[in-house]
């Protein structure tokens, strides 16, 4: 049952992955491009490196020889992983998801163009002009993002033809090892959500409540369970997580992300690990979090049911500087209110932004989300970081 457990990224995703994997008592190697990553601080080891450096990632999988690769972050050489899959190694979820879903045109074009479900109107551009073009095709307002990124890194609004320069230069710095952008129809949503869809080895594919969120600068900035949307838009939600899951096979928990609007759902993005949004499952929403349900996919182990509890909510704490030896002030005085918690990632340095941290907040049964989220904003807006003294 222990398996030797290889973690491509280290984040705070990664770290309450890492904590989940521990307490099931695997052994796990973290690896990141920098020391001291939040996974770093739990698991067996670590080990820093550059993971688009494809010689480097052969080098780290022949020296520890792991039974499973989870990536955790796109920048990732994910080619390799077909090698080894070919070497008996079991890649999570597989070496074909994590190639389709670590690139957004590999994944939208097998969501609009194979498997038919709706998406936003879309170009792809490689250059300054060809974006130009793309953005005269599309219409205004459109969004503009990088292949290859994560947490809305380089994402971007174009509301007019003066923002088609910052944005392309913006997504720039967020573009990882592409070269390319995507071109999305701006889509009239009511609202946005993430729908965690586990699939398993030997088990039914499971669907968590569905979970709103709010964005700033493509980043996620609250997040709360359930999200208030028909039941007949959860099942069409439902029922494209499952073809595009299906489709790329292996087991572990994807965050497939969908916009709602007056006629419907739309499908936006997909991830094949536990989604920053989900954090709000670790107020206690369901009878086993996100990350717990990664890793009982990821090992293969049973999941029956995932069970709602009660309404959560989250909220990011996000630095507003750079601290080369960041501290947390004002953690005492959130803590005073009984049905919340504070996760601080104890990332080694802030900078202006960074998500530091994130606290979650729960009620009974009966109690409105937004009340949880505007409860759980209040909380972490009371929390500052600082350089520590």
């Amino acid at each position: 049952m222990v398996k030797k457990i290889l973690l491509l990224g280290s984040g705070e995703l990664g770290k309450e992955f890492v904590i989940a994997l521990k307490r099931l008592g695997q052994y796990v190697i973290a690896t990141d491009s920098y020391a001291g990553a939040p996974a770093m601080q739990v698991a067996d080891e670590c080990e820093v490196i550059n993971m688009l450096d494809g010689a480097q990632l052969d080098a780290i999988v022949a020296k520890h020889k792991p039974d499973i690769i989870v990536p955790e972050i796109e920048a990732v050489r994910t080619e390799r992983f077909y090698d080894y899959e070919k070497q008996g190694i079991h890649v999570v979820p597989s070496a074909k998801a994590a190639n389709f879903t670590m690139n957004r045109k590999a994944i939208r074009e097998l969501a609009a163009s194979e498997l038919g479900l709706r998406t936003a109107a879309y170009r792809y551009a490689s250059s300054l002009e060809q974006m130009r073009k793309a953005v005269k095709e599309i219409g205004l307002p459109c969004v503009v993002k990088p292949l290859m990124s994560s947490s809305g890194k380089g994402q971007s609004v174009v509301r007019t033809e003066a923002d088609i320069d910052n944005a392309w230069s913006f997504a720039e710095k967020g573009r990882g090892d592409s070269h390319e952008v995507i071109v999305e129809a701006f889509v009239p949503f009511k609202s946005e959500i993430t729908l965690l869809t586990v699939t398993q080895k030997n088990g039914p594919t499971l669907f968590c409540r569905p979970i709103s969120h709010h964005q700033v600068r493509g980043d996620y900035q609250e997040s709360w369970q359930p999200a208030a949307i028909p039941d007949a838009f959860v099942a069409q939600a439902q029922q494209m997580a499952d073809k595009v899951t299906k489709a790329l096979g292996g087991a572990g928990i994807f965050g497939v992300e969908f916009f709602i609007c007056d006629d419907g759902v739309v499908f936006s993005e997909l991830s094949p690990r536990p989604h920053d949004t989900g954090m709000v499952t670790l107020a206690g929403t369901q009878n086993l979090n996100e990350f717990e349900l990664h890793a009982r996919a990821v090992l293969g182990l049973p999941i029956t049911t995932i069970d709602f509890i009660r309404p959560g909510a989250s909220a990011v704490i996000l630095a507003s500087g750079e601290f080369q030896h960041p501290d947390y002030v004002g953690v005492e005085q959130v803590l005073l209110d009984s049905k919340c918690d504070v996760r601080i990632f104890a990332k080694p340095l802030a900078r202006l932004n960074r998500r530091m941290g994130v606290v979650v907040a729960w009620d009974n049964q009966g109690t409105e989300p937004l009340l949880i989220k505007e409860r759980a904003r209040r909380l972490a807006d009371m929390i500052s970081v600082v350089e520590k003294k």
